[in-house]
């Protein structure tokens, strides 16, 4: 079986494929697979149409070029394992203050990434990042090592930098410290001023002192640790009569059925995204991402939530979640239903980005019955591109194409609509779809209408002000 997995950030996603070692597997019954043979690596850069990619060679030289590129520029201390282009497929070469960049050898270089060398044998990559488009691809590698089911026996092995390479001032330790996002940053932080060794990753614990009663603070006192602690406390008072809700996710998780359906988890991370969205009021004042661990019951009712970072720990006074957990005075209690896990991150430019915990197993479908009839989808293609085009006026702002699943129904009336990339999140207002589609469910956010079979298709606005819109494919 085929299995993918997707590390996303604003600027930059990681996508792994693979296959399972059976004979590993067969020792184990994972709900999540374990990817344990690479296959394919992508990596998809904003700004740059086509992903650079590779296999397992090119995927080990990215992770160890980013950590020791990342060590360097944390210390300002040179770190030759990040200009090894003798034994290394990928290097960095820092520009200036905030700009990197990325070179790959390779055999041949992919369309659409110009090489910058003339020698048919083997013409270097060569990519310039931003700061930020530097973090996020070191968030993403951050991502994949958290993520003990891909690719389980790779390690992050940084060697601290010799001090012939030069000393680091307490005025630079103070500096790169705040910087560090994520493990592997933290880690390449620390070792680069040979202050304390690679962190060893422990699962944490739950004090028994969090799961006294139903009505304790979620906000840990200023003394807490940076253990991440397990919340899912209803905000609203519950009767006498109902069981209050449960207050350990970690403890719910180990007692009830986990939803791994892939189509089932796509249309619950849109629902997990419509509730939090809106909510989500105060987005300034942010220092590092707030992420979180969520479950989510089969009617998208978050039932609980559990800090990943310290930042989230103390902040979440700063997010929704607090109140958008269910109220079990309004609903029956969860006891043995499946639940569904989310990671959720409260970025600190304001993306709100939601996500399964464990990734999507195989390509998940849209639910529901559908319209095949082709002579019918031939003429509701045509009439949904009429009437998007006269609702567009064609002005735009936006630099990148706008993608969308739109579904009508038999009449040709939009059903739902989910935006398929950022810059469709991003830019959804300048499209007509949002009042076509509150114009039938009084909001943009309603549930989408799934009594009824719908066609459906894939509808692009362009910058140019040219529309598309071609019969469903399927979630790429």
């Amino acid at each position: 079986m085929n299995i993918q997995r997707k590390y996303s950030l604003p600027n930059c996603t990681l996508l792994l494929e693979g296959l399972s070692d059976v004979t590993r597997a067969a020792h184990f019954q994972e709900m999540r697979p374990e990817l344990s043979i690479l296959v394919n690596a992508e990596c998809y850069l904003s700004g740059y149409n086509q992903p650079l990619t590779g296999g397992r060679e090119f995927f080990e030289s990215l992770v160890r070029a980013v950590s020791g590129y990342a060590q360097e520029f944390l210390s300002s201390v040179p770190n030759p394992q990040a200009h090894n282009q003798e034994s290394e497929l990928v290097e960095f070469q820092k520009i200036d203050s905030n700009r990197h960049r990325l070179i790959i050898h390779s055999e041949a270089s992919p369309e659409g990434f110009e090489s910058q060398s003339k020698n048919s044998k083997r013409p270097p990559i060569e990519i310039d990042l931003n700061t930020v488009q530097l973090f996020d691809l070191v968030e993403a590698v951050d991502q994949f090592f958290a993520d003990t089911q891909t690719l389980p026996e790779l390690s992050l092995e940084l060697q601290p930098v010799t001090r012939r390479y030069g000393g680091a001032s307490q005025a630079l330790i103070r500096q790169a410290v705040p910087a560090a996002i994520g493990v592997s940053s933290l880690a390449v932080a620390a070792i680069a001023f040979n202050l304390i060794p690679p962190p060893q990753m422990r699962p944490p614990q739950p004090k028994p002192d969090e799961q006294t009663s139903s009505t304790k603070s979620l906000t840990p006192p200023a003394s807490a640790t940076a253990t991440p602690i397990a919340t899912a406390t209803p905000t609203a008072t519950t009767t006498a009569n109902t069981k209050p809700a449960v207050k350990d996710l970690e403890a719910l998780l180990n007692t009830v059925p986990e939803i791994t359906d892939p189509s089932q988890l796509r249309a619950l991370n849109r629902q997990v995204y419509n509730q939090v969205h809106p909510a989500w009021i105060k987005r300034s004042g942010l220092q590092q991402d707030l992420i979180y661990r969520l479950g989510v019951a089969a009617d998208g009712a978050i039932v609980g939530y559990k800090a990943v970072n310290k930042e989230a720990n103390q902040g979440v006074g700063q997010t929704p979640l607090p109140n958008l957990l269910y109220n079990p005075a309004n609903r029956a209690p969860i006891s043995k239903e499946p639940v569904a896990q989310f990671r959720i991150v409260f970025t600190t430019n304001g993306v709100l980005q939601v996500s399964p915990w464990r990734g999507y197993a195989r390509t998940p479908e849209v639910v529901g019955t559908k319209i095949t009839d082709s002579n019918i989808t031939k003429g509701l293609n045509q009439k949904l591109y009429n009437t998007v085009r006269q609702s567009w006026s064609g002005t735009t702002t936006f630099t990148r194409d706008l993608k969308y699943r739109v579904a009508v129904n038999k009449d040709g009336v939009i059903a739902d609509y989910e935006p398929l990339n950022q810059v469709a999140f991003d830019y959804f207002r300048e499209t007509p779809l949002p009042k076509m589609f509150n114009a039938i469910y009084g909001s943009n956010v309603a549930p989408p209408n799934d009594k009824e079979p719908l066609a459906h298709f894939q509808v692009i606005f362009k910058p140019s002000g040219m529309l598309e819109v071609t019969p469903w494919q399927g979630y790429q």
